[in-house]
């Protein structure tokens, strides 16, 4: 964001410096106004996007067999979010068979 700003400010004044016409006075306007509104927005931009309160209580039984993947509990990529992620009393899960897994808690893969 330091190099966006140094950049929005300084590109118009090389447009300036050298007695510009009507045409340069107008690029380098357009120039500064799209930086200012680059910089706006990834102002506005999350480095992460918040992420509600998710909750798995209470599940039943899972079971994964040939390769499959079985959970009762919460299933997520880490990178979804920053928000709180529980898992509570959640129900049986087994795994059988080659390549099978089987997650009862979190789990971020």
């Amino acid at each position: 964001m330091v190099v966006a700003v140094v950049l929005t400010v300084s590109t118009p004044f090389f447009w300036l410096l050298d007695n510009p016409d009507t045409g340069q006075l107008v690029a380098a306007s357009i120039q500064a106004a799209t930086g200012i509104a680059a910089l706006v927005w990834s102002l506005m931009q999350s480095s992460t996007s918040p992420q509600a309160e998710v909750t798995a209580a209470d599940t039943g039984k899972a079971k994964a067999t040939g390769g499959g993947r079985a959970s009762t509990g919460v299933r997520s990529p880490r990178n979804l979010g920053s928000g709180p992620v529980r898992a509570e009393r959640t129900g049986d899960a087994a795994a059988e068979g080659s390549g099978s897994s089987a997650s009862t808690g979190i789990d971020f893969s």
